[in-house]
């Protein structure tokens, strides 16, 4: 699994550390502004010229986050000068940057010279538990930038840029970039420690006595759902080198004599007897063609067994033009992948395909939990 926005990871799935205690105390971040005076009133052309300036602000915050500004300011506002000289930054620069960034709301820099933090800026804080400092570290990273520059190749073919860019494929380019890979883990924790709350707290696992947690990494969202489920055992199943560190993982959290480790790749064979299978964030990775195929993998494990069920944690698009942050992610996919976040429809279409059918109607516009039959 991958995500640069709201999502997990397969390989990549390690436990988020708990900042809360490293938080600092800092002044009250006044809220940023929403946008441009009179946004509403700006002409259409003009308002169309505006989104292109996304990859301008997304590069300065990026940059600001890199130098760590938000960190040095979480004691108070300073002025430009010291600022540029706690940051190690050219105070000339420095000032035009916080300019723009404060335009949209990301810092403020008042008519005295003086730098604070709003409400967002607060964010690119690596000390604080909702921080998105390391993912939008990554989102400013080679391995993103890159293929966004060969966009007009994937609209025209409707593949996967990122391969012939590189020439290998994203986990592969992750091995052979310690550094890249140590930030992506960094983002992936961040991201699925917010999204396994949400989606435990969403969905009873407690009805299952044996789950099997497919691709799952190295057992976080497994781990999570065992303490949260004392009479549940599980099953983790990932690539030789991913599970390599699980048990000592399990251990640590104190489920190790309820969860199995089993070496194992979601397009080989997998193990059967469980009674629910989890796939998250796996689907969305791989093109409808390779999912149908995992899928397929997961109802032959099933079986006979017509009560047992598999759950796919996924995003759910919203329909038409509604504001869906998963549109976003869509395009990472289509560009590193071939994969994508898939519609209900879609959704519904690929689980049939796959041997199953969906119970209920998950809520659009959000991760969500897909509760699937065999059929």
């Amino acid at each position: 699994m991958s995500v640069t926005g709201t999502s997990g990871t397969t390989s990549h799935d390690k436990p988020g550390a708990n900042a809360a205690g490293a938080t600092k105390s800092a002044p009250p971040a006044p809220p940023g502004p929403p946008g441009p005076p009179g946004g509403a009133m700006i002409p259409p052309h003009a308002r169309l010229l505006l989104l292109t300036n996304g990859k301008r602000v997304s590069q300065v915050v990026y940059a600001l986050a890199e130098a760590g500004v938000a960190d040095v300011l979480a004691g108070g506002e300073l002025t430009v000068p010291q600022l540029a000289e706690k940051t190690g930054t050219d105070p000339g620069a420095l000032r035009r940057m916080l300019r723009c960034a404060a335009a949209v709301g990301v810092f403020t820099l008042r008519d005295g010279g003086k730098v604070g933090l709003t409400d967002m800026a607060q964010a690119l804080r690596s000390d604080v538990p909702n921080s998105q400092r390391d993912m939008i570290l990554f989102n400013g990273s080679e391995a993103v930038n890159r293929p966004y520059a060969e966009i007009s190749t994937a609209l025209r073919t409707g593949r996967p840029v990122f391969d012939e860019i590189f020439g290998m494929d994203f986990f592969g380019y992750l091995r052979q970039h310690p550094e890249t890979s140590a930030l992506f883990d960094r983002a992936m924790s961040r991201m699925s420690a917010t999204t396994t709350q949400q989606l435990l707290d969403a969905f009873d696992f407690g009805r299952f006595r044996r789950v099997a947690d497919i691709g799952g990494g190295q057992g976080y969202f497994l781990s999570e759902l065992l303490l949260r489920h004392q009479e549940v055992r599980g099953t983790l199943v990932d690539q030789p080198q991913v599970v390599e560190n699980a048990p000592g993982f399990f251990a640590e959290k104190g489920v190790a004599e309820r969860a199995e480790v089993v070496s194992g790749d979601f397009f080989g064979e997998l193990p059967s007897g469980h009674d629910a299978y989890v796939l998250k964030a796996v689907l969305h990775d791989w093109d409808d063609a390779a999912a149908t195929a995992i899928l397929r993998g997961v109802r032959r494990a099933i079986g006979d067994d017509t009560a047992a069920r598999l759950v796919v944690l996924e995003h759910v698009l919203a329909p038409g033009d509604a504001w869906d942050q998963g549109k976003f992610l869509d395009i990472d996919m289509l560009l590193r992948f071939g994969g994508g976040e898939r519609d209900l429809a879609e959704w519904r279409e690929l689980l049939a395909a796959g041997g199953f059918a969906l119970e209920g109607e998950p809520a659009a516009g959000r991760w969500a939990a897909l509760v699937c039959r065999p059929v």
